[in-house]
């Protein structure tokens, strides 16, 4: 039993509603789905009678409903005051697949920095500094996501993606001419399939949906040799070498950036966090954002496109 799982099965208690509880969440509602199964085998006791129109707690749900509460409150309680107490502990920064690599001689004198080796989506180490797991992540999120957790989003990098093509043409290709691939697996792959769909919708480019996670690596060079298009490469494959058969193409009308934020918490009263945070994007600039395509909801939209 985690108290993430406590978390969903208040906010699913207040809602009845699984599908407004997992907006509030912002995690899918398959996961939480099954994040609140888990914690029924856990307990060993159902906590909610559902069926396909309604949610309702059962006797057993709505006993735990004050003493969940209450144990929630506790938890954030003793967090801000192990906050207040330990100015000492390393500042705990998270990353989804990349880190600036002068990173300790960013934050060198400034703050002990430790790196969390716990990888995980973007949407899952927003929501860790979110709960206090961790101080800082570097990750890909959205202008509303940040609001609603609480947190303050910095730039910090980008990624100026690419089309993956079979052959030997390297010129740029168009954005519609172009497809891009959208995993069914929205617990691993949330941030990448908003961003890709968005893409998608205003460039006017294919969207092609998977099931095997081969939004990187070996399976999706398998995708574009079946594939009649180039396919937009993703953040994760920005650095694996293609095999000989395959070609990278610079996309072109718009070109495309994926942004990667540094987040950390509001309200964070750790004066070396927040110093190591503003070390850390110190001299960022913008990154040559305003030459291209953005989503809608990118916290540095106004940079770009």
């Amino acid at each position: 039993m985690e108290l993430r799982q406590l978390r969903y099965f208040l906010a699913v208690a207040e809602e009845l509603h699984f599908g407004r509880a997992a907006a509030r969440l912002l995690i899918a509602g398959p996961s939480l789905s099954q994040q609140i199964k888990a914690l029924e085998r856990d307990l060993g006791v159902p906590l909610f009678a559902r069926d396909r129109r309604t949610v309702a707690l059962t006797s057993a749900g709505a006993a735990l409903v004050p003493e969940v509460r209450a144990l929630l409150d506790r938890a954030d309680e003793l967090q801000r005051h192990a906050r207040q107490l330990s100015g000492s502990r390393p500042v705990r920064i998270g990353y989804v697949n990349w880190l600036p690599p002068d990173l300790t001689a960013r934050t060198a004198g400034v703050a002990q920095l430790y790196v969390d080796a716990w990888v995980v989506p973007s949407h899952q180490q927003a929501a860790r500094v979110a709960d206090g797991s961790l101080d800082l992540a570097v990750c890909w999120i959205r202008r509303t996501e940040a609001a609603q957790l609480g947190l303050k989003a910095q730039l910090l990098g980008a990624d100026r993606l690419y089309a993956v093509a079979v052959g030997t043409d390297t010129s740029p290709v168009r954005a519609k001419d172009i497809s891009v691939l959208v995993d069914d697996d929205v617990t691993s792959w949330q941030s990448w399939n908003d961003y890709a769909e968005e893409f998608a919708e205003d460039t006017g480019c294919r969207v092609r949906r998977i099931h095997n996670g081969a939004i990187t690596g070996p399976a999706f060079f398998d995708h574009v040799r079946v594939c009649t298009t180039p396919v937009l490469n993703s953040p994760k494959g920005q650095t694996t070498p293609l095999p000989p058969d395959l070609v990278a193409r610079p996309v072109v009308d718009p070109e495309v950036l994926w942004t990667w934020s540094l987040v950390r918490r509001e309200d964070e009263e750790r004066a070396d966090v927040v110093a190591a945070a503003d070390a850390i994007v110190r001299n960022v600039g913008d990154l040559g954002l305003g030459r291209a395509w953005l989503p809608s909801d990118d916290p540095y939209r106004a940079l770009g496109g």
